[in-house]
């Protein structure tokens, strides 16, 4: 009989929301990881060390997930239907689309005639533009629970992580960028 697998909140006993304290699920990954890790059924049979190996799989991957804003917004919005990747819901607001048209004639013109400080405002502009969608995002999320709504922040989201990384591979790295 195959045991059910948990959704990636339940597997580290965490209430399915955005806001999230990345201590806790540093602390339910640990525990987790520490009672499935193939180390310790080195000595079990070869099916036990099949099923240790992927419930770590599992667990590495549900925390790869929910450490990530984006990826765990995403991944909350496809739990409830929104599908947040692929060919449905790619539309976009005239003003956003306007700004991503900006940002990359910005960036190109910059590839052409390098300038530090042009360089350093677009970044910030774009940091700012993250945290408010991701302001945003918990309040579409853990408050309204709009779900379609939530799922276009994510497209925004996933549009400006990018744009960020091409700004930074356009020059030096920006070292205030947290990692993802």
């Amino acid at each position: 009989m195959a045991i059910p697998i948990p959704d990636h909140f339940s597997l580290f006993g965490l209430e399915p929301r955005f806001a999230l304290d990345a201590d806790q699920l540093s602390r339910a990954y640990r525990t987790v990881q520490s009672h499935v890790h193939p180390d310790r059924y080195a000595a079990a049979g070869a099916a036990e060390q099949r099923a240790a190996l992927q419930w770590a799989t599992l667990a590495n991957e549900a925390y790869q997930v929910l450490s990530s804003p984006v990826r765990r917004a995403a991944y909350l919005c496809e739990r409830h239907g929104e599908q947040v990747s692929g060919d449905l819901g790619r539309s976009m607001t005239a003003e956003f689309l306007e700004l991503q048209m900006d940002w990359r004639q910005a960036l190109e013109q910059m590839r052409r005639d390098p300038d530090p400080r042009r360089l350093e405002q677009l970044r910030l502009e774009a940091r700012q533009h993250s945290e408010r969608e991701l302001q945003d995002l918990r309040c579409r999320l853990d408050v309204e629970r709009d779900f379609a709504a939530a799922a276009d922040a994510v497209r925004r989201l996933m549009f400006i992580e990018k744009f960020l990384d091409e700004l930074e591979a356009a020059g030096t790295p920006d070292v205030s960028r947290p990692a993802a």
